[in-house]
């Protein structure tokens, strides 16, 4: 997975750029996250503790979810979740291609390390 950071230097704003399959991370970082280095923590702590017990795990935010499972982060748009009809979900699939994205715990963790980094 490959990513890159980016900050405005005229208004402060973040931009961040994710690999193909993996854009919804970005989405997920900048709008449900962005510079709050409490809350990524806070995250991070959480994260080191769920590999410890490899119990499920999930952050409901406004606009975009984050789900650990046995290993893995899953980061889906919220809208996706109410969608009941799965031939609707299958038609939607590749538009909403950039609406979910799927990772390794650890490559997640460096994720966010390198976020920290960034922004702070």
């Amino acid at each position: 997975m490959d990513f890159q950071f980016k900050k405005n230097t005229l208004d402060g704003s973040y931009h961040v750029v994710f690999s193909s399959g993996h854009e919804a991370i970005g989405h997920w970082l900048l709008e449900e996250l962005g510079s709050d280095l409490v809350k990524l923590e806070q995250l991070m702590q959480q994260i080191g503790a769920q590999k410890e017990n490899l119990q499920e795990w999930r952050l409901l935010g406004r606009e975009w979810s984050l789900f650990i499972e046995q290993n893995e982060v899953h980061i889906t748009a919220n809208h996706l979740l109410s969608l009941e009809d799965e031939d609707l979900y299958d038609d939607l699939s590749a538009y909403d291609e950039e609406s979910e994205s799927w990772c390794g715990v650890e490559d997640f963790e460096q994720v966010l390390h390198s976020w920290r980094a960034f922004i702070d």
